[in-house]
This record gives structure tokens, sequence and C-alpha cells, in this order.
């Protein structure tokens, strides 16, 4: 493979930077630029140098450099890093430097999709690492460097030995038909299969507090304009992000932050105030807030307790009633004129909590709440391995499927090159999740994802 170098630290100024460069002629090229204080280059395994990164005589930058030599780099290949001063003119320099003696620009993951490539990683770990760098919350960072770690791959090559050990059996009944062993072979996939389906099922179990590890809760906060959807947002985030006015139909467009509750992310949407109007571009917030509604894992209804029921606010409710939500009596530092029982003779079974969100009173009543109707505090990820990505989640489903299809295969006596075909399609699916039998549409798709230098 080629030689490629970038630039592995964020865009920006900062106290350092790191300059990457990865392939057989890293040490090379960096024997070129490099000036040692020791007047050589000192190209041994993990080690750093202290010098200055030079074109020709021109000094560029004081730096330390780092070796790494194959196979025991992160690439699996020689490779270096250059650690420069973090301004954004010293890196590019440095990294024309590189370019200009035989580099080429790495692509976003490609130091990454090298290392799953020359077998340091499978696909399962790659993935992970991008989760660590995108984890919003210290669980999902958890979870990731436990699959970093090799937990899911450990996992499934506890389940692939004991699959292959069936495909062994088959085959020494195929090859000796004449010891009568079919029987014997039969139960053993059977019994195999049982443990399979087992194991592959506990981490199926684990996807549902996986995905809220990971993508966490959407929640939209919905109501008539002038409820206090706007200073709910702000309350709970503590701080003005919404406009907040006596006039209703201020919000306009759909707000979204992010926090954090019992260390799940948690999106936060203000919408526009759902009301009958003839402004068009209030019309477009509505109906965006509908959406919204829509697409929420929980809604937030927020009442202004300080007035009669509206129609408006009545069917709102309404709407509910086959949704996720809790229901808000806002305003509770004025005259109340809507208490629980209103709302209970038009939609039941709904949590129903007051709050004064001028006030900030009542906002850690529903931080506890959201916490309780997703059980957050049973997510707990210390001992356990927790799946959190879709792709692994839909290959565990297909082997599931397999196995089934094997187990009835050999209930119902079906010949034995039909049940083999069930089980190599297991292994097909597993390898779908460690890279073993991935297409390269999808490895370069996933790789994509990643940034530049990683």
């Amino acid at each position: 493979m080629d030689t490629i170098v970038a630039i592995s630290t964020a865009k920006g100024n900062s106290g350092i930077g790191i300059i990457r460069m990865s392939g057989e002629e890293s040490f090379d090229i960096i024997k070129k630029i490099f000036k040692p204080r020791s007047k050589e280059v000192n190209i041994k395994p993990n080690t750093i140098n202290y010098g200055h990164i030079a074109d020709r005589d021109e000094i560029i930058d004081e730096v330390l450099v780092s070796f790494f030599k194959s196979p025991k780099s992160f690439t699996t290949e020689n490779m270096c890093e250059i650690n420069s001063h973090g301004g954004i003119i010293i890196m590019d320099k440095i990294l024309k430097l590189c370019l200009k003696n035989g580099a080429r620009i790495a692509e976003p993951g490609e130091f990454t999709k090298r290392a799953f490539l020359n077998g340091r990683i499978d696909l399962s770990q790659a993935e992970a690492i991008i989760d660590i760098i995108n984890a919003k919350t210290e669980k999902e960072a958890k979870a990731s460097i436990k699959q970093l770690s090799g937990y899911l791959s450990n996992r499934l090559h506890e389940i692939k030995k004991n699959i292959m050990d069936v495909l062994v059996d088959i085959e020494a009944s195929i090859d000796y038909p004449e010891y009568d062993i079919e029987n014997v072979t039969n139960n053993k996939i059977l019994e195999v299969m049982k443990e399979v389906e087992k194991q592959l099922k506990l981490l199926r179990s684990t996807f549902n507090n996986g995905k809220i590890i990971k993508d966490g809760i959407k929640i939209a906060i919905i109501g008539k304009p002038n409820a206090g959807k706007s200073s709910l947002l702000n309350a709970i985030l503590k701080e003005d992000r919404a406009i907040v006015t006596e006039y209703e139909g201020t919000t306009r467009d759909t707000i979204e932050e992010f926090i954090q509750i019992d260390g799940i992310p948690i999106k936060i949407i203000d919408t526009a105030g759902i009301r009958d109007t003839e402004n068009y571009v209030e019309k477009i917030g509505i109906n965006k807030s509908k959406e919204a509604a829509n697409e929420a894992d929980l809604i937030i209804v927020i009442i202004d307790s300080s007035k009669e029921l509206s129609n408006e606010d009545k069917e709102i409710l309404r709407s509910m009633n086959d949704k996720k939500s809790l229901i808000l009596l806002n305003k509770t530092d004025l005259e109340a004129k809507v208490e629980e029982k209103d709302i209970e003779n038009i939609i039941k079974e709904k949590k129903i909590l007051k709050i004064s969100a001028l006030n900030m009173e009542g906002i850690e009543k529903i931080y506890s709440e959201i916490s309780n109707m997703y059980k957050f505090n049973e997510i707990e990820i210390d001992d356990s391995l927790t799946i959190t990505n879709n792709r692994h989640k839909d290959a565990i489903e297909n082997m599931i499927s397999n196995v089934e299809k094997v187990e009835k295969a050999i209930e119902s006596k079906m010949p034995i090159d039909i049940v083999t075909i069930n089980i190599t399609d297991i292994l097909s699916e597993m390898g779908k999740i460690t890279g073993e039998s991935v297409s390269e549409d999808i490895i370069n798709e996933i790789f994509k994802k990643f940034c530049l230098g990683k």
C-alpha cells in the first residue's frame, strides 16, 4: 500500500497538533524533512525524537516525532506521528511537505481501515472507534470502549467455535455414512443450536438499552402559543436559548438542543405553538411541530394552567391517546384555572406534573419522570456487553432466524445438506459483523463516516 498522511487533530488553533503518516515509505519521508537535535534520525520503534521539521534550510516548526515499526503499530504498517504546535498554518505546511516528499492525503477513516484490512482489528472494533469519537455521554463511551476491547468479537468467536465443531461432525457423517452416526450428529446439532440461540437472544435483548445509550430519547415540547414551551426549554437548558415574549406565535421554527439525564442523551425540540392561523409562515412552523411530535419518542404537552382549557388544548390532549406523553400544567405561579381532574376528563392514564417554567419550579420532577418512564437507572453496562449498532442487531436477528431454520430442519428430518446451508448462513451473518463476509460497498460506507486522520 502507498504511504498516507493526514492531520489527526481537529482543525483550529490549539496547543499541539498531530500529523499522522502510515505506509512503507513513512520513515524515508520523515528522514527528508525532520532535523533531529541529535543530528541523526533514530528510527527506533516506540520512541520519540525531538527536533525540527524543515523544508531544506527553512525551519517550519519545533516538533516531537514518534516512530512505530511494522507490525507493532495501529495500522500494522510503518507509522510516524509528528507532534507540532497546533496552529492551522503550521500543520498545513507540514502536511504539504509530507505530500511533496511522496505521501498522499489519506481518505476519511483510512488509517482505521488499514488496521481492519491488515487484521489488527475486526469491523465491529473499527465501528467502535467512530462511536467513541462521537460519544455524547459517558455511558455511550463505555459501551463503545467495551466493543473496541473485543467484547463482542470474543462472544461471537465463542459461538462460531461451537458452530464449526458441528460442521466438522456433519462432514464426518457425510464422509463416513457406513458408521451410522447421523442420529448422534443431529442430536448434537440441536443441542448446540439451542445454546447458540440462547446466546444470540441475550445479545439481541441488550439492543433496546443500547439504542437508548447511543441515540438517546427524542422529546418534542408541544402546546398552543404562549403556553410556555420556550420558557420550559430555557429552564431545562438553564440559559436563554429560545426567545420568550408575551406575543403569541413567537416561535416559528423548531429549536433542537441536547441535555443528559442520568447519563442518557436527550434531544429536546421546542416547537411552534399549535393553533388555527392564516399566517403562511406560522403554518409552516405548525406543520413542523406536528412532524416533530410524530417522530418523537416522548411528547411533553404543556398547558397554561392560568387560563381555561381551550378547544386547541383539548384537541392536542386527545391526539396524545396512543402516544407516550407527559402532561405539564405550567404557570403555577399564577392563579390556577386548570387542575389535574380537568385533564383526566379528556385523557386517561397520563402522568401530570405541575410546574412554573418561568420560576424554574418542578424541572427536577420532569427529569425524574422521564428517567422513570425509560428506566434509566436500570441501564448499566459495567459488567455486560451492550449492542448499540443497528447493523449488528439486524445481523443477529438474521442469525437467530437461521438457527431456528436449522432446528426445524433437524426436527423435520430434512437432508443434512439442507441443514448445512442454514448453518453456513449463520456464519455468513456473523461475518457481516466482524467483516469476514461483508461487501466492499458496506466497508466503504462505514469508513466514510470517519473523520480525516483516523
